[in-house]
């Protein structure tokens, strides 16, 4: 072993950056790298996509209506079209008659003691102020004329011209992440197309030479975390690329980094410690510059954090759960300022925790937790439904520990650990956002 390889594995993780510290500097890394367009604060650029392809992306500039919505008078019920004057002291025991216009909705014309039928939504014929409900008229087929027995003010019953939305009015700022409902508000603004932020690409590169396809033998290992984090990205809304698993040698490593420098990220599963197999900080070094090795969370702190020709770098831990945990506090957020927007809080559940989670001062730990409804519940008490029940606290290799949770309670830095009975947040990791 060479003096600097061996200095590095004798000396370990002496010092662990905290968390948000480390979020702070791989944030001020990726902020301040890529070719954003000139007109867009969005590091990874913009584009402009059809409306109906932008669901879950995010708006590039502010965006106000290009029309009125409705941009007609329209019926807001099923009825009849009036004057409402024509209406006044109409009821039960004295109704107003009233002639049938011919036509129905914007194609008819409502004059003095006229009415014509609508539908809602239809337009509200010339002539016309409100509308009777259809419940409120008998219609005299026979003779042409119709019985209106409730009296409408003007306007009743009819939705204005920009009763939705105003033409030029502001509908959403720059970083809305767009959902199907803010879809449909924008087609009917007249949007047919819209600017938002180009979907991050990430390059996902499983490394280690135990890694195998499948069928593995003694000292053979079936790759997953790069399956995972590649799916994870996709779910956080990113264009990843799955590569095929790279083994333990300098040279190789190099070659695949250098590979992915197109990428707006790459991430390396494996191989991030300071063991003689862990070679990839020293590949990142060699290439860039790594900005934090070793972070105060467990389980999980072997993760290494660099920048390459402006491209940042997360190097993973090869246990599944420490990998998905850094995966949840590096990669998802980088996305997000890719993106140009900030990590939304993930959803959670009330809990009482049924054992006491330890954790060490300075470490931020991410326990798995089941939750299990609570039979004992008082509906006129203000304690949440369910009982979190921690699965594990370490053992950052059993992959099944999380698939098979429901969530993780996470212990603060400051804290040493959390006391059975205490009410806690179980995050849920899994959503898209």
């Amino acid at each position: 072993m060479e003096g600097a390889d061996r200095e590095r594995t004798e000396a370990g993780f002496k010092v662990r950056t905290p968390v948000d510290e480390a979020r702070r500097i791989l944030r001020d890394a990726v902020e301040g790298s890529g070719d954003a367009d000139a007109d867009s604060d969005v590091p990874c650029g913009t584009e402009t996509v059809d409306v109906d392809r932008a669901d879950g992306r995010v708006l590039a500039a502010p965006v106000e209506s290009a029309r009125d919505v409705p941009h007609y008078r329209r019926a807001a019920m099923d009825g009849y079209a009036v004057r409402a004057a024509d209406t006044f002291g109409a009821s039960d025991r004295s109704p107003e008659v009233l002639r049938l216009a011919e036509g129905t909705g914007g194609d008819a014309s409502v004059g003095p003691d006229t009415a014509a039928r609508v539908h809602t939504g239809s337009a509200l014929p010339e002539g016309a102020d409100a509308v009777v409900m259809i419940e409120q008229v008998t219609e005299l087929e026979a003779v042409g004329e119709l019985e209106v027995a409730d009296a409408v003010a003007e306007g009743e019953n009819v939705a204005p011209v920009g009763e939705d939305v105003e033409d030029g009015q502001h509908l959403y700022d720059a970083g809305h992440r767009l959902r199907p409902s803010d879809l449909g508000l924008l087609r009917s603004a007249g949007y047919g197309r819209v600017a938002v932020a180009e979907q991050p690409t990430v390059g996902v590169v499983p490394t280690g030479e135990e890694l195998v396809a499948g069928d593995p033998g003694p000292g053979e290992v079936i790759e997953t975390n790069g399956l995972t984090v590649s799916r994870l990205a996709q779910r956080w809304g990113a264009r990843a690329t799955y590569r095929d698993v790279v083994t333990d040698d300098p040279e190789s490593l190099r070659v695949a980094i250098q590979r992915d420098l197109t990428k707006d990220v790459i991430v390396t599963t494996g191989g991030s410690s300071v063991g003689e197999r862990d070679l990839i900080p020293e590949v990142i070094d060699d290439l860039g510059e790594v900005l934090v090795h070793g972070v105060g969370l467990k389980p999980g702190h072997p993760v290494c954090l660099g920048i390459v020709q402006d491209t940042p770098v997360l190097a993973l831990p090869g246990y599944p759960v420490a990998c998905i945990v850094n995966a949840v506090q590096f990669l998802r957020p980088t996305l997000r300022w890719l993106e140009g927007t900030t990590p939304d809080p993930h959803p959670t559940t009330r809990a009482v925790l049924e054992r006491k989670i330890p954790s060490e001062p300075g470490t931020r730990t991410f326990a798995r937790v089941k939750l299990e409804e609570r039979d004992d519940e008082d509906p006129d008490r203000d304690e949440p439904n369910y009982t979190a029940v921690p699965t594990r606290a370490s053992g950052s290799g059993v992959l099944s520990s999380v698939a098979l949770a429901d969530g993780w309670v996470v212990v603060d830095d400051d804290r040493e650990g959390i006391p059975a009975g205490e009410t806690v947040s179980v995050k849920n990791w899994e959503p898209n956002a």
